[in-house]
């Protein structure tokens, strides 16, 4: 019997190569998770940085950002496409929280990525902003 020009064979063979794939996945998946649970990922090496209170956004806007640790940042904005646009600041950051301001008004109404790098790690988050006509 032939089902749409497939025998059934063809169909329980690419029905196994599909289980296969999925049982290989499956098996990848959990190593990560034990591999992470195993505190391969530590907390302290990496900084966190929160979300803006509104949206949109207008006016001066403070980026809150934790670190466990005294390090290098930059936050900087990207465009829509991803692309840098400037550079807001860079500073050697404090244990615990830091707040960087930045007046929206030098920005034109659209929707950017406001980025938080160091030497391991490179966070971005979305805003719109919108000024008032």
């Amino acid at each position: 019997m032939v089902l749409l020009g497939f025998s059934w064979v063809d169909v329980i063979i690419g029905m196994l190569w599909v289980s296969l794939v999925v049982l290989v996945l499956v098996i990848a998946y959990k190593k990560l998770l034990r591999r992470l649970s195993k505190g391969d990922f530590k907390k302290e090496d990496y900084c966190v940085l929160e979300n803006l209170e509104m949206d949109p956004v207008t006016g001066e806007l403070p980026f809150y950002f934790t670190s466990e640790q005294e390090r290098t940042v930059t936050l900087f904005l990207q465009d829509e496409n991803m692309n840098d646009l400037m550079e807001i600041v860079t500073m050697e950051c404090k244990v615990g929280g830091n707040i960087v301001r930045f007046d929206s008004s030098v920005l034109k109404n659209g929707t950017y990525f406001y980025c938080l790098k160091t030497n391991n790690q490179r966070i971005c988050k979305k805003m719109n902003v919108l000024h008032s006509t």
